[in-house]
């Protein structure tokens, strides 16, 4: 028995290598295909290589897609190396076969239609190679260009699959291409319905274009058109328009425009008259074409369809939009797979507008808390705050010039930011706000004029380009959750850097004895005095907290926008609305209008995306409105606070 196990795979080795055949011999049996080949004849070819059964085809198409394949003048088809006089390489053996002159050899040099043909055979292949990159590299080859040879090797790819992220990419890409060119009708609607489960931009793709159509007319729909919708004429599809396809189609004769007609009857007034017919009956339209037919037949004119005969016809025919794909079964199960694709899409877009109007409200947010406890706390209107912000962008500009680690230099850049800004605020208060308490209208303009020699101080420093604030690496790119929804991950740690602003807010002005004399300063200044308190300091202290978390707030937003010496001024008519609209001195106000302004924001834009400026006009109309309904804001202060 085991001799006779011996005897049988003897012979279906034997069997084997005979069937097979090397390569020279099967390039030899029409070198044409191979020598001069075309787009059309290469399929043959590489289908003749594929089926001899010869060792390492796929060594020689990549080779010869490659331009590396030469012919000798003997006829023999070979690999080369070094220069002239050359090494000759057997493509069988891949052993050297002697030395050959520049001028005995020949290098075959595929066109780039034909280089395609072969690469679309390499995939094959390319599947089931044990580098995972080339299995990568096959799969976006098919993802690009995908066709019905590629169903069988894919599918007979998956079983030895090892890769547990390629086995899925692999699995997905073989229900796209069963979808479009599966063998039965069931195999293509089980397809077209798993991927009515996603939202990816393939699946889509896959769906459109199964649901691809052409416009056709035709006295009767052919039977066995797939008919997508029949066409009505109406005031978006006019007669003049349908009559044009039908005579496009030759279901009809030509004929001519109105305003051909008019220019021919203008152009053939004579003493009065066109043909015969006096120019004052041209209001007339059955004088009008009388006229143009005489010039018709006169030979002076192309030939003209008189409105009636163009409607007769358009009434006579079919106009429909029919399905390039002939199963009706396939394009039900595509439209209805769009359908529910189209609405996971729209709310998908909802969560990403969601996504973005909530970091924009962070970076409000983060624009605002200073702003807040200086305006909303204390009452001062500071026009200068979006200075701070500059100010802060700046230092993190400064640190990484001297530190090149990126997050090391954001680490060192927020306390030196918020230190910097802090000293700029205490500095300020000492020397113009303190002399101005209780004269809002003074106020603004010194601090007017103070933001506006802050502006060109940095202009004198840093010039007038814009300065580079790097994130860290591990701040460069998205969080992707579909196709349709994604989020930087900048944008991520500014929210979350919102987040710890205003836990840290809350926590000093309700936790600290620093926060609570803040409140009764902001109170009572002369109960708060009498108990002790020096309200001068806790002004200074207050307003130099202010502009610290200002600058630690340009730090963040320099990382997202671009830090020049006039960035402020893009965030200050946001913070103020932000804490009027909020609710002036409360941090919880503060995040309830960077909140709505956020959301209200990002909602008008999707309404007129390519007009950001109109959107924030509106944004600015709503506000105007809104605070007349509520004048104190969202969250508006109780007791005597809000009083005062």
């Amino acid at each position: 028995m085991f001799r006779a196990l011996l005897l049988a795979c003897a012979l279906t080795v034997s069997a084997v290598c005979a069937s097979a055949q090397d390569l020279q011999s099967v390039l030899q049996e029409d070198p044409a295909l191979y020598n001069k080949p075309s787009r059309g004849t290469t399929a043959d070819a590489v289908e003749a290589l594929l089926a001899s059964g010869a060792y390492d085809v796929a060594t020689f198409l990549e080779r010869w897609q490659g331009k590396e394949v030469w012919q000798h003048d003997d006829g023999r088809f070979v690999y080369v190396t070094d220069s002239d006089p050359y090494t000759l390489i057997d493509i069988d053996t891949g052993e050297e076969i002697g030395t050959a002159d520049k001028g005995e050899l020949t290098q075959i040099k595929p066109n780039a239609g034909v280089r395609g043909v072969i690469g679309s055979a390499l995939v094959r292949f390319q599947l089931s190679d044990p580098d995972p990159a080339r299995r990568i590299a096959a799969l976006d080859a098919i993802n690009r260009d995908g066709s019905a040879e590629h169903l069988e090797p894919l599918a007979a790819s998956l079983e030895g699959e090892t890769d547990p992220d390629i086995a899925a990419r692999k699995e997905r890409l073989l229900s796209l291409l069963t979808a479009r060119f599966g063998d039965t009708t069931e195999a293509r609607v089980e397809a077209i319905n798993s991927l009515a489960e996603g939202v990816s931009l393939d699946s889509r793709a896959a769906l459109n274009q199964i649901l691809t159509t052409r416009s056709s007319v035709a006295a009767e729909v052919p039977e066995g058109t797939n008919v997508a919708r029949i066409r009505k004429v109406d005031d978006t599809f006019t007669v003049d328009a349908a009559y044009a396809e039908l005579a496009s189609a030759g279901l009809a004769p030509t004929t001519v425009s109105d305003a051909d007609v008019k220019s021919a009857l203008t152009a053939h007034i004579v003493d009065g008259e066109v043909a015969g017919v006096p120019v004052a009956q041209m209001n007339d339209p059955a004088a009008r074409i009388r006229a143009y037919q005489s010039l018709v037949d006169a030979g002076q004119a192309a030939p003209f369809v008189p409105p009636a005969d163009r409607e007769a016809a358009v009434k006579a025919h079919i106009f429909f939009d029919a399905y390039v794909e002939p199963d009706a079964a396939v394009t039900d199960a595509a439209y209805a797979a769009m359908r529910d694709v189209d609405l996971k899409v729209s709310a998908m877009q909802t969560a990403d507008i969601a996504l973005d109007a909530v970091s924009l409200a962070s970076i409000y947010f983060l624009a605002a808390i200073g702003l807040a406890i200086t305006f909303g706390v204390m009452g001062v209107i500071n026009m200068a705050h979006g200075e701070f912000i500059m100010m802060g962008a700046y230092t993190g500009y400064v640190v990484q010039q001297v530190i090149p680690d990126y997050t090391v230099s954001i680490i060192v850049a927020l306390p030196l930011a918020f230190c910097v800004t802090f000293a700029a605020g205490v500095a300020m208060e000492r020397l113009v706000i303190r002399h101005l308490y209780k004269r809002p209208l003074e106020t603004l303009l010194a601090t007017f004029g103070i933001s506006i020699a802050l502006q060109q101080i940095a202009k004198n420093i840093f010039g007038t380009q814009a300065r580079p604030l790097t994130s860290p690496g591990w701040l460069d790119g998205a969080l992707v959750f579909n196709d349709v929804v994604s989020i930087s991950y900048i944008r991520i740690a500014i929210f979350v850097l919102a987040l710890i602003f205003l836990a840290l807010i809350l926590f000093v002005l309700k936790r600290t004895r620093l926060g609570l004399e803040v409140r009764a300063v902001t109170q009572n200044p002369g109960m708060a005095a009498s108990m002790g308190i020096n309200p001068d300091r806790i002004n200074m202290l207050t307003f130099g907290l202010g502009s610290g978390i200002a600058g630690i707030a340009g730090v963040a937003i320099g990382l997202y926008a671009k830090v020049t010496s006039e960035m402020g001024a893009d965030y200050i008519v946001q913070s103020f609305m932000t804490v009027v609209v909020g609710g002036v001195g409360n941090v919880w106000g503060t995040l309830a209008g960077a909140s709505l302004i956020g959301f209200l924001q990002k909602g008008i834009e999707w309404f007129n995306p390519s007009n950001t400026l109109a959107a924030q006009t509106y944004m600015i109309l709503f506000i105007i409105i809104f605070i007349q309904f509520r004048p104190k804001g969202i969250v508006a202060l109780k007791g005597r606070a809000a009083g005062n």
